[in-house]
């Protein structure tokens, strides 16, 4: 299955409930989401209930005023929407326990990542990336060295000039400045009406 990047055109589509992108944002998903619910659900009911209601949960919180306004973060969403819905549904299943004519669900536990959870992560690495990005470069590099490679903090300091109580410091707002850029949704860029030519 090939990823794709979904883009602030498509998300509008969605929420306006543009047929051919709900259809193709179903289509996408079902897969990822089946593959996920298969190893925690014992029934195909079970798992085709907790999709269906995954979808329309989706959609309804994207229509609303407030929704999901960054497309790098619909993969994560949906598995957030998904992972409720799975925790409601086992809460239910356990509330009515077992019938005469039924045995109790069995719950599979799968301990690797599903494809849902690797989309999600991927979504993250992006996120995390174009946040970085926009940071000084100073704070990028510090956040680099000290976070990321686990370089000597006091080779970072002779490089950088600095005591290693400064280095605190420089690292503490590093990782503010990173928080508000990683936090502040992202404004899609502005097109340029194309102009037409008879």
């Amino acid at each position: 299955m090939e990823f794709f990047t979904f883009d602030a055109e498509y998300l509008d589509k969605l929420r306006l409930g543009d047929p051919s992108a709900e259809k193709h944002f179903v289509a996408y998903f079902s897969e990822l989401i089946h593959l996920k619910l298969r190893s925690r659900l014992a029934s195909r009911e079970a798992v085709e209930d907790v999709r269906q209601e995954t979808f329309t949960r989706v959609f309804l919180m994207l229509r609303k005023s407030d929704g999901l306004r960054d497309p790098d973060r619909l993969g994560s969403f949906v598995n957030s929407v998904c992972n409720h819905v799975l925790m409601e549904h086992y809460r239910a299943q356990k509330k009515a326990g077992p019938s005469l004519e039924e045995e109790p669900e069995t719950v599979y536990v799968d301990r690797n990542p599903s494809p849902l959870n690797l989309l999600e992560t991927k979504d993250r690495a992006r996120l995390v990336q174009k946040a970085l990005a926009a940071l000084p470069s100073r704070d990028r590099d510090l956040l680099r060295s000290v976070l990321m490679e686990d370089r000597d903090k006091d080779t970072v300091c002779a490089e950088m000039g600095v005591s290693r109580e400064y280095l605190r410091v420089l690292l503490h707002r590093a990782k503010q400045s990173f928080k508000s850029t990683y936090d502040r949704p992202l404004v899609p860029e502005e097109r340029t009406p194309r102009r037409e030519t008879l």
